[in-house]
């Protein structure tokens, strides 16, 4: 990958904090929601409540489409990102720790919310999410369509993702989450 999209991707997905994310309905429409996510380099992640749609239609089928954006008030201005990727379920407790940490990092106004009267709601916006209401998603990139309109009105660049791109980072991740900090 160019050095250029890669910087412009991460610097995206660090510039932004919600994703919408579309989902395939069981009756094959998609579904598109709005959720909070952290990013660890590419890969994205996301609390959802195990008791929603898009819970289910991920279980379903772990097929998802992201996007990222915001507008400008000069066209030329404009960037953003879309990705289509495999959600999967986050089993590894270190891991699901991790990521907890990184979402207080990222939504420090998380950890002053006081419980809601609302026994769900006060689930869903805990520091540390309760893994048996409360799944966490990782996204794995397969491909990343980058919008940079500096670059000339509509210009989009495409960047496919390797499984060995992935396994590269991810088994370097795994070393954190196994709490050796001096690896990856």
């Amino acid at each position: 990958m160019m050095p250029r999209l890669r910087s412009l991707i991460l610097h995206l997905l660090e510039e932004h904090r919600v994703m919408a994310i579309a989902t395939n309905r069981a009756d094959g429409w998609p579904q598109v929601t709005t959720v909070g996510y952290v990013n660890d380099v590419f890969l994205l992640y996301f609390f959802v409540a195990r008791n929603t749609q898009k819970y289910a239609n991920i279980l379903r089928d772990p097929r998802v489409s992201i996007a990222v954006g915001t507008d400008a008030p000069d066209p030329k201005n404009i960037r953003g990102l879309s990705l289509a990727g495999l959600a999967s379920e986050v089993t590894d407790r270190s891991e699901y720790e991790d990521i907890s940490k990184l979402r207080l990092k990222r939504y420090p106004e998380y950890a002053a919310l006081r419980a809601a009267s609302d026994e769900d709601v006060a689930r869903r916006i805990s520091a540390r999410p309760p893994p048996a209401s409360i799944a966490l998603f990782r996204i794995a990139p397969e491909i990343i369509s980058v919008l940079d309109y500096s670059r000339g009105f509509g210009h989009s660049d495409l960047v496919a993702f390797s499984e060995r791109d992935l396994d590269v980072h991810v088994d370097s991740l795994r070393h954190r989450w196994n709490g050796n900090t001096e690896a990856g």
